[in-house]
């Protein structure tokens, strides 16, 4: 019982007898490469003798704080503490991490005048040669617009530390899943499409209703930025200077229609080897010709009211 006593007191002499700057490291080195700061180690940590320089974090991390961006910005605040422990400990005992939550340093927020967290202060040293060459020993302020992400706080704190924080991003592996995913599937789709996308039939269908949609106005609507249709719900735009974006498709429709009536007598109806077919074929298609083109050209008598031809309509 004696002996434990004994070893208790050594133990607890060494602490007192250990300078400001190993007791920091012991405190960095229980908390796993970051401080956890009250009061008394906030002073101690921010002293104005100090050599080394400090990045503290003051958060509220309490459910009952409700603060989101807390809760956000601690993984990555972690990260990067964590990362600075892989440094050699000469250096890494240059530079501390720190966290002081409102609930353990109330005075410290007020000292501060902290109204809302988290908020990252940058300690440089106050001596020593790592002191600023300016002899501004004032804390810097992190600015939180730069991002919550552990990237851009490691490229700040690099700023004030004796070597940058050696942190490098997770590999993301959602991201290359999903992109590796997704190559496959192409790759799948190409492979079931090739046959289309290498018929001449598949081009030529693309490459018409291209051209119909084209010459039955689509640019010119685009160009002006014309509404889809009128306010009273009318599709036709009087004058032939004005047109609305339905009316490109009704008229693409429209000499799509026609033209493809021309190419069944052309090419089709030649072929059919029953006379009666071929005959049942021509008057269809001859009719579908007339009734199509009576439409196109009513079409043309509302958008001009003088226009004076018709046929059928």
């Amino acid at each position: 019982m004696k002996s434990v006593w004994f070893a208790g007191l050594c133990i607890l002499s060494s602490v007192l007898a250990a300078t400001p700057q190993q007791q920091l490291v012991q405190l960095a080195s229980a908390g796993n490469g970051i401080i956890r700061l009250n009061p008394d180690t906030f002073a101690l940590l921010t002293s104005p003798r100090r050599t080394w320089s400090a990045t503290i974090q003051l958060t509220a991390l309490d459910k009952r704080r409700r603060c989101n961006p807390c809760s956000q910005f601690d993984p990555s605040w972690n990260a990067v503490g964590k990362a600075w422990t892989h440094t050699s400990p000469d250096t890494r005992n240059q530079h501390f991490f720190a966290t002081l939550d409102f609930d353990e340093g109330t005075s410290v927020f007020q000292q501060l005048g902290i109204a809302s967290a988290p908020v990252v202060f940058q300690y440089p040293p106050a001596e020593g040669p790592r002191k600023p060459p300016s002899g501004n020993t004032s804390p810097v302020k992190y600015d939180f617009s730069e991002g919550f992400e552990a990237g851009p706080l490691a490229a700040f704190v690099s700023r004030f530390t004796p070597v940058a924080v050696p942190y490098k991003d997770p590999i993301d592996w959602v991201r290359w899943i999903t992109i590796a995913s997704g190559l496959l599937a192409s790759l799948l789709f190409l492979k079931f499409i090739s046959p289309i996308v290498q018929n001449k039939w598949s081009w030529a269908s693309v490459t018409i209703v291209t051209s119909l949609v084209m010459t039955s106005g689509y640019m010119f609507t685009r160009i002006r930025n014309v509404p889809y249709n009128g306010g009273d719900g009318n599709w036709i735009a009087a004058g032939y200077q004005n047109q609305f974006g339905q009316e490109v498709q009704v008229v693409s429709f429209i000499y799509g229609l026609l033209s493809f009536a021309f190419l069944m007598l052309i090419l089709v109806v030649p072929l059919q080897s029953s006379p009666q077919r071929q005959r049942l074929q021509v008057y269809l298609w001859t009719g579908v010709i007339m009734i199509i083109y009576s439409v196109l050209v009513s079409l043309f008598r509302v958008k001009n009211k003088g226009y004076p031809f018709k046929l059928f309509l």
